[in-house]
């Protein structure tokens, strides 16, 4: 029974590896076929009038070189004359994406909600509760987003982005007041990306086949389906930025830990937009530094705003107990509050190894690992994840007068 214990953490920690893995690879080959794409877009130029090429129907061509191979895309203004026997899709890498994405959300959050999705400190949940939110947050954020697509308002671009980043606001604001910081990021994550592989899924994709079904069948298409699969996968283009670096925030508790996460968030969401602006308006021949300069801006005010206050001067903490005392405290914390998860084989229920490696059961340990205690468990108070083991402020500033005083 024991062994049959350990086994489910570890067998969940190699799941966890390979979905997450399968989840990065998918996830680059479908951002890149949509950078892709959006820079082919943006970088066609039209046919000289008369041409053959204008002819065809053809609204712009360009060539490159890559790979030692000349390249010459065409984009019809609707549809060629026949439909050709060989017609690529780009569409599994976007399934998969988001199956694997949903798959890893499971394993890393779902399966250990308590410890993972929960902070008793924010709002006392269960686990049901915990995860139903999650779920609901996927699900509102589709229909909404859709919704408002589909309204008078979806034709004017900037007020529809306007109106969709409140949205994201508004979903970053209530996550981070009932799930833990962490949790609450990569919901909003989860929600961009549902959005995104949802337009894939229930209008471009079904969009491209009636223009086919409508080829094949002799007659043309309807210019409005390409036109509405442009507009999602444009907005799918602009989301990219703020959804990257969700899926890396778990490492920077610095942002999901701050008392306004979501304002952290958001204004990290406005900088990823600036930036993707500039390259969408570069590929088109225009170069426009303010877009790049406001997003660099944001995040250096978003650095400066959350920055940690400075460490106490060293004489105050010195006025503390003496050195040997310290330790021992500190140690004693570490036995009771960090090492159910941080040891050789871990006691805590979900955890199969010590998480990033970091092991604290003897002195050797803690001292190699203390400016990460430091930062994670006073500074940003972080650790313990989502405080499953109570550390409380006196503990913590315990350990902030060993480290100021010089704990390496």
């Amino acid at each position: 029974m024991e062994v049959f214990a350990y086994l489910i953490p570890y067998g969940l920690e190699w799941l966890n590896l390979i979905v997450r893995w399968l989840h990065i690879i998918t996830g680059i080959a479908w951002i890149g076929a949509s950078f892709y794409f959006v820079w082919l877009d943006n970088s066609i130029r039209p046919p000289a009038a008369g041409s053959e090429l204008a002819k065809k129907g053809v609204s712009g061509e360009l060539w490159a070189v890559h790979g030692g191979g000349f390249y010459n895309p065409q984009k019809y203004l609707v549809a060629p004359a026949e439909l050709p026997k060989e017609l690529h899709w780009f569409k599994w890498e976007a399934y998969t994406t988001w199956l694997s994405g949903f798959a890893l959300l499971t394993i890393a959050y779902y399966f250990n909600a308590q410890a993972m999705m929960v902070d008793k400190a924010v709002a006392d949940l269960g686990s049901l509760q915990a995860v139903g939110l999650g779920i609901a947050s996927l699900v509102v954020g589709w229909t909404v987003y859709d919704l408002l697509c589909r309204s008078p308002l979806g034709k004017h671009d900037f007020w529809f982005g306007v109106v969709v980043f409140a949205l994201l606001v508004a979903a970053s604001y209530v996550l981070t007041h009932f799930l833990s910081g962490r949790a609450a990021y990569i919901h909003v994550g989860a929600m961009i990306g549902t959005i995104m592989v949802a337009n894939v899924l229930m209008l471009i994709i079904p969009g491209q086949r009636k223009m086919v079904s409508a080829m094949a069948a002799g007659g043309l298409p309807d210019p409005v389906h390409g036109q509405r699969a442009k507009q999602r996968s444009v907005h799918n283009n602009y989301f990219t930025l703020p959804v990257l670096f969700i899926m890396i925030s778990n490492h920077y508790a610095m942002t999901y830990r701050h008392e306004h996460a979501w304002l952290v968030l958001a204004a990290i969401m406005v900088a990823g937009v600036f930036i993707r602006h500039f390259f969408n308006l570069r590929h088109k021949g225009r170069l426009e530094w303010r877009y790049p300069a406001i997003g660099v801006a944001i995040l250096l005010a978003v650095a400066v705003a959350i920055a940690p206050p400075p460490p106490a001067a060293r004489a105050a903490a010195a006025a503390g107990p003496a050195p040997a005392s310290q330790f021992a405290k500190v140690q004693a914390i570490m036995a009771q509050r960090c090492v159910s998860c941080h040891a050789a084989a871990p006691t805590q229920p979900g955890f199969a190894a010590a998480p990033a490696g970091v092991m604290l059961e003897n002195e050797a340990e803690i001292r190699q690992n203390a400016e990460k205690i430091y930062k994670q468990a006073v500074q940003l108070k972080a650790m313990p994840l989502a405080n499953l083991t109570n550390m409380t402020d006196d503990e913590r500033a315990q350990l902030a007068a060993w480290f100021e005083s010089g704990a390496k």
